[in-house]
């Protein structure tokens, strides 16, 4: 298959079926705009794809697992002209009800998904970004990123890797003209967010988050966190010493 090219904006987006992704595909959807949109539920997809494409924007969608590599990154190196690449796709787990540890299984497909794929993906974009001289990546992390919640390990383990990861990458690629951000929402609507256990402060709506985030994208802002003061709580957690931040979380509700 030949590289996809146009001459419009264009913004990729993975994760498109989830509740961020498709809130962001709405907030870019436009006439002048073209999106590639990633997920693994074919119907969803196609629901989001006829929305944005009723905006008036033109629609490549892509059902794929992202834990995939070998089609992911097939799929990534035969899109040449990205504009915007918004690394969504993202999972969680748990520990049981009683502190059982979560399943090994579901760790590993979770470090696929959330840290493993995100990298793969920046790695498959950044080659025509950096021959371009321009070009932006955002990486989906979490607030949990700056302090590993007692209820969720692995998923805080994974966000805080691409929290590293994002920011190592913009270091390196901000005198090539590659744009890269982190985007750190808190609770966010959705059913992965249901399903969480513990208190849900501050819970945004997926379009509140997806118009932030956006603007956030715009400024070119090195992190982009909210909602506020959540996350002036989350990185007091990163900063003050461990055994205290240890004792706050447990006292706000997660864990014993």
């Amino acid at each position: 298959m030949g590289a996809i090219k146009h001459a419009s904006p264009s913004v990729l987006i993975t994760g498109a079926t989830s509740a961020i992704g498709s809130a962001l595909a709405m907030e870019y959807a436009q006439a002048g705009v073209t999106l590639y949109l990633q997920g693994r539920d074919v119907a969803k997809l196609n629901e989001v794809a006829t929305a944005c494409r009723q905006k008036g924007a033109e629609v490549v969608t892509r059902q794929l697992d992202v834990r995939d590599f070998a089609a992911l990154d097939s799929w990534l190196r035969d899109l040449e002209v990205l504009d915007l690449v918004i690394i969504n796709a993202g999972v969680n787990t748990n520990i049981g009800p009683a502190g059982e540890p979560e399943p090994w299984s579901e760790v590993e497909a979770l470090l696929d998904v959330n840290l493993k794929s995100a990298m793969l993906i920046a790695q498959a974009v950044l080659p025509a970004m950096r021959q371009r001289g321009k070009g932006q990546i955002a990486l989906l992390s979490s607030l949990a990123g700056y302090f590993g919640l007692p209820v969720t390990p692995a998923y805080s383990a994974s966000k805080a890797g691409v929290k590293a990861y994002g920011e190592a990458l913009r270091g390196w690629l901000a005198s090539e003209g590659v744009r890269v951000n982190v985007i750190m929402p808190g609770y966010v609507k959705s059913p992965m967010c249901d399903a969480m256990p513990g208190p849900k402060p501050f819970l945004w709506t997926p379009q509140r988050a997806a118009r932030t985030i956006r603007r956030g994208l715009q400024r070119n802002q090195a992190r982009i966190s909210f909602p506020f003061p959540l996350n002036l709580g989350s990185w007091f957690l990163a900063v003050l010493p461990a055994g205290l931040s240890s004792l706050i979380v447990r006292m706000v509700g997660y864990g014993d």
